[in-house]
């Protein structure tokens, strides 16, 4: 910081023996000694904050720069999708006029009422094979019987 000599030293030591006395030197020196410490830490811990706050700014850009990447890419990889689903899209058949009727479900909605059937843990009837017929239970015989 400062570029003192061992000279200087001795010049400033021998007018504050000359200034203060032999009593009141050695305590002055140490109360300079103890603020020179605190100045010294003060700036020490000042240069650390800055770093610090340097650093987070860094990090902070680097940061935002890797958000932008990522984004981008996803932008790009949804357009590949979105470019990649549109040919396979079945086109719409032509209508004719004056039909308000829907078209019939796609595979993929077929496949999703499919699902939901057998999450509810059994059909609506629409599967049931026509060979197989309801077995009669004991009240139905009964009642035919008589």
């Amino acid at each position: 910081m400062f570029d003192i000599g061992f000279l200087e030293l001795m010049f400033i030591g021998v007018v504050g023996l000359l200034v203060l006395g032999p009593e009141r030197l050695p305590k002055a020196a140490r109360t300079l000694g103890l603020w020179i410490g605190k100045i010294k830490r003060t700036v020490s811990g000042m240069q650390r904050d800055i770093s610090a706050q340097l650093e987070a700014e860094e990090l902070r850009q680097k940061l935002n720069e890797q958000q932008k990447k990522l984004d981008e890419s996803v932008r790009q990889v949804q357009r590949d999708v979105e470019s990649l689903a549109e040919p396979d899209r079945p086109a719409d058949p032509p209508r004719k006029r004056g039909t308000d009727k829907t078209p019939a479900p796609g595979p993929e909605q077929r496949l999703d009422d499919a699902l939901a059937r057998a999450r509810r843990g059994g059909s609506d009837g629409d599967d049931e094979r026509p060979d197989e017929r309801p077995v009669p239970s004991a009240a139905d015989k009964d009642a035919s019987s008589r």
